[in-house]
């Protein structure tokens, strides 16, 4: 009977080196196998015959030991090895892998699976899908706002080529030097028009009231100057040196000419001019009395204080029905210059929709006292949808070292209405941007420009890359970087427990525990590394010696069967 058992003894020995043998074949096999892990194989004992049973000492005699025979071997366990394996950059966007613990989740077919291998792939939707399955990888989303949606998880959809965005500009950073040895401001500049009539005789001066179709030179020709429908062109009017854009007002109480204003007496036609030339009649310095005016008949244009202010208009500035039979109506003198140290800058700004918006930004010195120096800002912009350019004005204070205080009504506002974007467009200047404040030093002229802001225009998906966090983050054509997910991964409190599905893909069992969904580098979990794979964890030195004891064992346990089978073949040769 021993030796038939002998021959099942190495029967076990032959089957769990045979399975050591399998084991090590899948992991070479599986060698260049992304995100692989390799398995290793335990034997345990079977089983022992006691021959016989141990005895304990008495006074006569010692104890005995069992005397057991062992019934061979069989496998203990097979157990998956989660150590990171080696990580090989790719260069390709869409490729990622953990170095640490956890799992990427993929949903396929409405089942949760979990899987190593990040080689992912954009389908023809831009969902994120495991090649292999087409498995949809799950992850978090973002808002309106582009800020990521914590533990609801969806499929990740990264629309490169196609989704589109821009950015309203919410502020802009200045740096240069005002020069604070420049005398302060005392006076705009002052531009007259030729004395108007309210009679063909020129023998009374219009004043704000006069109807603009009983506006008459001195020419005494009997015919006014404007008839119901004209239109009156602004162009050529400078401010600071900038050219102001065209401006049309329409004479008459309807505006049937799609002009910028319309009006009927000469205080509408002062107004205009006022609100097209940029002019704050609200502040004033000393004798200075910015605005347009009309005394004696003669209509007046004062600037704000500073050169960067000054107003000029030349003869033909002002143009009656510019498109058929274009009149001048008016000559211009310029009756002052303005003074004081001033700089003058424009920057591009953006709405909500991408639209440039220029903006004209002037600073005056205004002030000079033993605490420093005291700078006005005044803010321009042709592009308020209003007729109205100006759009902001504050105080700008320095101190005895010409270094940045304060600044009053930072704040300017662009009205954008019926341009589709959000109205109106708030705008903070911000004189201490770190890369270069303004300040207020004696030089021999003031320089000022915008080095920084932070709107776009339109801008597409180009790009994107995965951060250690798993944050996607896209690049757009415009230089914006938002983020577009998030890549989470789960960890399990015994992840030898999982079931492997073949597709580098694991599934759930009750011994691995249930996922906990984290932010990679939370919880225990690893990190994620963008552009690159996880290689298999293989060993091929250990599973070459693993192949040699298996064979080893193998052909060992195979002689013990042939020498049962040789004793065998010796005892039924004693009967014959």
């Amino acid at each position: 009977m021993s030796i038939s058992t002998a021959m099942f003894t190495s029967l076990t020995g032959l089957e769990t080196n045979s399975t050591l043998l399998s084991v090590s074949g899948n992991n070479i096999a599986n060698v260049n196998t992304a995100g692989f892990k390799r398995s290793r194989v335990t034997f345990q004992t079977q089983i022992s015959r006691n021959m016989r049973a141990g005895s304990a000492p008495t006074e006569e005699l010692g104890g005995t030991n069992p005397a057991q025979v062992g019934l061979g071997a069989s496998i203990g366990s097979i157990r998956r090895d989660f150590s990171t394996g080696a990580l090989q950059p790719t260069g390709v966007n869409t490729d990622m892998a953990i170095e640490g613990a956890g799992f990427f989740m993929v949903d396929i077919n409405g089942s949760r699976q979990f899987t190593r291998d990040g080689g992912f792939t954009l389908d023809r939707d831009f969902n994120l899908v495991h090649p292999g399955t087409g498995g949809l990888v799950q992850g978090f989303g973002v808002d309106d706002e582009f800020n990521i949606v914590d533990g609801v998880l969806q499929n990740v959809t990264i629309p490169l080529g196609i989704l589109a965005i821009a950015e309203p500009t919410t502020e802009v950073k200045f740096a240069g030097n005002l020069n604070a040895g420049g005398d302060v401001a005392t006076q705009g500049s002052i531009t007259q028009f030729a004395q108007l009539f309210s009679d063909a005789g020129a023998a009374t001066a219009a004043d704000a009231a006069t109807l603009l179709t009983s506006v008459y030179d001195d020419s005494l020709s009997g015919v006014p100057l404007f008839a119901n429908g004209d239109v009156i062109t602004v162009t050529g009017a400078t401010r600071g040196g900038a050219t102001i854009p065209d401006r049309t007002f329409q004479v008459g109480a309807v505006n049937t000419t799609d002009s910028d204003a319309n009006g009927t007496t000469v205080q509408d036609l002062m107004d205009f001019y006022q609100s097209i030339l940029g002019i704050d009649p609200a502040i004033t310095s000393g004798t200075s009395t910015p605005g347009v005016t009309i005394t004696g008949g003669v209509i007046s244009i004062e600037s704000n204080l500073g050169g960067a202010n000054a107003i000029e208009m030349a003869d033909g500035s002002t143009i009656v029905n510019q498109a058929t039979a274009p009149v001048v109506p008016f000559d211009f003198t310029q009756t002052q210059e303005a003074d004081g140290e001033s700089v003058r800058t424009t920057f591009v700004a953006y709405d909500s929709l991408g639209n440039e918006v220029l903006v004209d930004l002037a600073l005056v010195l205004e002030a000079k006292d033993n605490t420093g120096t005291q700078w006005r800002f005044y803010a321009q912009s042709q592009d308020d949808t209003d007729l109205d350019a100006a759009i902001g004005n504050g105080i700008a204070q320095f101190d005895n070292n010409g270094q940045f205080i304060a600044m009053t009504d930072r704040s300017i506002t662009i009205n954008r209405d019926n341009t589709g974007a959000v109205s109106p467009l708030t705008i903070d200047l911000d004189f201490t941007d770190p890369f270069g404040a303004v300040s207020a030093l004696y030089d021999v002229r003031s320089q000022l420009s915008a080095v920084s802001q932070d709107g776009s225009p339109i801008g597409t998906l180009e790009d994107f890359s995965v951060g250690a966090d798993g944050i996607i983050t896209g690049v757009f054509s415009n230089g914006l970087l938002r983020s577009l997910g998030q890549i989470p991964v789960a960890t399990f409190a015994n992840p030898e427990g999982l079931e492997e599905l073949g597709g580098n893909m694991y599934r759930l069992t009750p011994n691995s525990g249930t996922p906990v969904v984290v932010a990679p580098t939370t919880g225990g979990s690893g990190r994620i590394v963008g552009r690159a794979l996880e290689l298999s964890n293989v060993d091929l030195a250990e599973e070459f010696v693993n192949l040699i004891s298996a064979s080893t064992g193998f052909s060992a346990s195979s002689r013990v069967l042939s020498t049962s089978d040789q004793m065998i073949q010796e005892l039924l040769a004693t009967v014959r």
